[in-house]
């Protein structure tokens, strides 16, 4: 697995490998206090085979064992929002570390469309399944890093953005500079709730930087890249760089996600991952159509 680490910038200022798992395109990250080689986990992926609908947790070991050569102890295994094109490896992650686990407490307004979705009113409970339901401005501590959580809606009406130091990991919201932003299609998106996240996070001071959740790479670029600072995004972002109105963002996007296909694992992922990455005995598969999941 691709590994790349971005230094830290000093006092304040987290050291950041970043992983990529290239079977979904997703970046993991490792967020670590020099000071106290204390770290955080943000989005580490639980493997999961379509074929025959099985799991691992291959990826997840694989940066366990990072931390462990790295010496680092484990303070808080996060992630950005329910993902729907990987599962995560949360519940695993705090059960191998002791670890608390978190997430932004809208996750319990998604929960609510994804049990009319799958026709299960009595499923998920966020509120058990994970430690800490952050609220959007609140603040917590990486060792001796101070972190600080934005509610950051539009992929999802829930996602968070964490933000420690001079680093804002801001899952699906920006894409690499070069691709632009992130898909706004899914049950409870917005278009309009996603470019005003955008320019909150562009409101960062300009050398914040900037670690995106995905990169599937351009026709000019097959590496996977994943790093940018807030002023190179303010500049040349494709989709919302030098100033675009809130009005050609949404008819871009919009334009945009009525081209793409769902995720392969779309279905199964929503209902491991609103339970922390608890895999159900049995899955269940809603009777909607793609249109009818995209019009909740």
């Amino acid at each position: 697995m691709l590994c790349r680490i971005s230094p830290s910038n000093g006092d304040g200022s987290p050291r950041v490998a970043g992983f990529y798992e290239e079977k979904t395109g997703s970046i993991q990250y490792v967020v670590i206090d020099e000071a106290s080689n204390k770290a955080a986990l943000i989005d580490i992926v639980q493997d999961f085979d379509t074929t025959n609908a099985s799991t691992a947790t291959d990826t997840a070991q694989e940066i366990l064992r990072f931390a462990q050569d790295e010496g680092l102890t484990v303070e808080w295994v996060l992630d950005t929002h329910p993902h729907a094109d990987h599962f995560m490896a949360s519940a695993w992650l705090k059960e191998q570390t002791g670890a608390p686990n978190g997430i932004g407490e809208q996750v319990k307004e998604i929960a609510k469309i994804w049990r009319r979705i799958y026709g299960m009113p009595d499923a998920f409970d966020p509120e058990a399944d994970f430690d800490r339901l952050f609220e959007d401005g609140e603040t917590f501590r990486i060792g001796e890093l101070d972190a600080r959580v934005m509610l950051s809606p539009g992929h999802t009406p829930g996602s968070v953005t964490y933000v420690v130091g001079d680093a804002a990991f801001v899952h699906d919201t920006f894409m690499h500079v070069d691709f632009g932003t992130a898909r706004c299609d899914f049950p409870g998106g917005s278009a309009k709730e996603m470019y005003r996240t955008l320019r909150r996070i562009l409101d960062l001071p300009d050398d914040t930087r900037l670690f995106v959740g995905h990169d599937y790479g351009t026709e000019d670029r097959s590496a996977p890249a994943w790093e940018a600072t807030v002023k190179k995004h303010r500049e040349e972002n494709a989709h919302i760089g030098g100033g675009i109105s809130e009005a050609d963002f949404v008819h871009l996007r919009t334009e945009r996600d009525k081209t793409l296909d769902l995720p392969d694992q779309m279905l199964y992922a929503l209902q491991v991952n609103l339970r922390a990455g608890q895999v159900p005995d049995r899955f269940t598969i809603p009777a909607n159509t793609i249109e009818d999941w995209r019009e909740i």
